[in-house]
């Protein structure tokens, strides 16, 4: 299995992850076009984060986001893990663990990279196992949100 930063060739598996991973993990169905748009968007302005996927032979099987966050205490940046997803076929064969890996190395190669961080449903209990597996904790902070209505 290969890790490597997403290009714009695999933005239709992105598009095809995040439709299954929003019905899965909350019952949504994300509307089709701000979706497309929101990942072009990613590829347009790399300011706004990455994707990675995950690769065995010719076939995706994984992808996920990161985005960044300033911290003023550590005076570097904080890569924060988002939108991850495992295609059905391939999860528990270590692939959420190959990528973590992987963020994990550029983060330790690149001194202004301070660390990692992920948000995950609360009732999402299989990723948290997942997460914790990799070696994350949740301990630490509790996320709260607001959202502007749709």
């Amino acid at each position: 299995m290969t890790v490597r930063e997403a290009n714009e060739k695999d933005i239709p598996n992105l598009i095809d992850f995040q439709l299954k991973m929003a019905l899965e993990t909350e019952n949504i169905t994300l509307e089709l076009s701000s979706l497309t748009w929101g990942i072009q968007r990613m590829f347009k302005d790399p300011g706004k984060g990455r994707y990675y996927v995950a690769e065995e032979g010719n076939e995706t099987v994984g992808c996920l986001m990161t985005t960044y966050e300033w911290s003023d205490w550590r005076n570097g940046t904080i890569l924060w893990i988002q939108s991850v997803y495992v295609a059905k076929e391939h999860r528990g064969r270590g692939v959420f663990r190959t990528m973590y890996a992987h963020i994990q190395q550029l983060v330790n190669e690149v001194p202004d990279l301070k660390g990692i961080r992920l948000y995950v449903d609360k009732s999402n209990h299989a990723a948290q196992q997942t997460y914790q597996k990799a070696g994350m904790d949740g301990e630490h902070y509790t996320v709260y949100e607001w959202m502007k209505p749709s």
